[in-house]
């Protein structure tokens, strides 16, 4: 019993909170798109923290697409809209306390394209080694409490994680990556749904058989089936939240 409610406890660092900071200036407008802001230097006087912390914060914010760090002209908002980078969902999740349900189909059908393109060169270029990593996280999926959201969430992503790997694709892998954040964040929220465990348990045993039969066919419905499931259960699991939070 304890060993659930007793997390660990943490503290945001002084980057973490400059990051934060910034991110709802530029997100609400509060600092226009173009504007240049103060030196590092003159950042640390007015905030007063080291200039590490500003140095850091802004190489964040600079990854995320939030501004551009320019030298001799210094630190520039970006239009995070054309400039942004994948990290930025995670700001705008945090920021909003949802993503825009525009953006949330922007994501389904990215993941349309290229995962199903994934598991379609995986079923051609799969090793032994692959098919051994899938069936090794089906095992666990089978032996896993799925009360332990964020452990079932990081099982997921390892299952797509060596999709990527079998597809023979390095740039798959590289985009799964990419996400990696804002995906185990999401999944996390859309395993807390009971429903959901059963069915994607269910769909990664079966694009396993598929896998290894080399059937792309099979292999590529079976994919759309579990991003669409995905997809809709993930919207109910965002408002559950979203109201949870409002009480």
């Amino acid at each position: 019993m304890t060993e659930k409610i007793l997390e660990p406890i943490t503290t945001e660092s002084l980057k973490q909170v400059f990051v934060s900071k910034f991110e709802e200036l530029i997100l609400s407008g509060k600092i226009s798109i173009g504007e240049t802001l103060p030196s590092e230097r003159e950042l640390a006087a007015r905030l007063k923290v080291s200039r590490p912390v500003v140095h850091e914060g802004l190489i964040e914010l600079s990854l995320r697409g939030l501004v551009s760090i320019r030298p001799r002209s210094g630190t520039i908002v970006n239009d995070f809209k054309r400039e942004g980078a994948i990290p930025l969902l995670l700001s705008l999740l945090n920021y909003h306390g949802t993503l825009d349900p525009k953006i949330q189909q922007d994501i389904l059908e990215m993941r349309l394209l290229f995962e199903n393109e994934m598991v379609r060169l995986s079923t051609r270029n799969r090793h032994s080694k692959h098919l051994q990593e899938l069936e090794d996280i089906i095992r666990e999926e089978e032996n896993t409490d799925t009360s332990r959201y964020e452990e079932v969430a990081g099982l997921d992503y390892r299952f797509h994680q060596t999709i990527a790997a079998a597809s023979g694709n390095f740039i798959y892998s590289l985009l799964l990556n990419s996400f990696r954040e804002i995906y185990l964040h999401l999944s996390t929220l859309f395993f807390t749904d009971p429903q959901v465990c059963p069915v994607v348990f269910d769909t990664h045993k079966k694009i396993t058989e598929a896998i290894r039969r080399q059937n792309e066919q099979e292999a590529v419905r079976l994919m759309t089936l579990l991003l669409n499931h995905g997809a809709e259960h993930l919207e109910r699991a965002i408002r559950k939240n979203n109201q949870k939070n409002k009480m």
